[in-house]
């Protein structure tokens, strides 16, 4: 295994206690692939029996209304892990997953994954840790939707953006529409409070990239 691989599995946070000689022996237990963009890989409903351990590019998670419109869940980036629900739920996925960019990533069994908890304890604690830290997120999103208006929502995502970005206050590589539905709203809301951040020049905007002037200002916007 080569240190660059054996690095990237210890920055995967459900792997962070295991020895560079048990990152090597569950080396040999993943599968390697890559994607294009647009690569579905799991619908609700759909039985689980993998989890996927995202490497390079970003993996989109959402929901679709029965009219059809698209509430995003979450917005994952390299060293995350997704289809863990039908692993630990009744086997079936609850949500879309789709790769935003090329992707490159390691596949694990249910069967490997579960043979590992039972030698490794310490993996099935970071895992439940790592399910707990989604479940806030989804919680506070939930929160952010029901309390906060417009405005207040839009500049919450951009600081979370930047900051998981660890960019300088960039956010790079989201259209309007991106932003739209991981708010739960339309194109043209997001434009048109994007423009309004603009116009007190709380950002910058060009294509798929903002960046933020005024991160002070912007938090006390989020917290209306």
């Amino acid at each position: 295994m080569t240190l660059d691989k054996l690095h990237y599995l210890s920055k995967i946070h459900i792997f962070s206690d295991l020895t560079s000689g048990e990152l090597a022996q569950l080396d040999r237990q993943l599968t390697m692939t890559t994607c294009n963009p647009g690569k579905i890989f799991y619908m609700p409903e759909e039985t689980g029996e993998v989890l996927f351990l995202l490497k390079k590019g970003r993996v989109q998670l959402y929901r679709l209304s029965p009219a059809g419109k698209k509430l995003v869940i979450a917005t994952l980036g390299p060293g995350t892990f997704f289809g863990e629900m039908s692993l630990v739920g009744q086997g079936m996925h609850n949500a879309f997953a789709e790769a935003i960019d090329e992707c490159l990533l390691c596949v694990m069994s249910r069967a490997d994954l579960k043979r590992l908890m039972r030698v490794h304890p310490e993996v099935a604690v970071r895992f439940v840790e790592a399910l707990g830290h989604r479940l806030t997120e989804v919680e506070t999103h939930l929160e952010d939707m029901a309390f906060k208006n417009m405005s207040a929502r839009l500049a919450s995502l951009l600081l979370r953006l930047a900051a998981e970005a660890k960019n300088n206050n960039e956010v790079d590589g989201f259209t309007h529409q991106n932003l739209a539905e991981m708010l739960g709203t339309y194109r043209e809301t997001i434009t048109q409070t994007l423009n309004e951040f603009r116009q007190e020049q709380l950002i910058e905007i060009s294509h798929k990239h903002i960046r933020i002037l005024d991160a002070e200002a912007l938090e006390l916007v989020a917290e209306r």
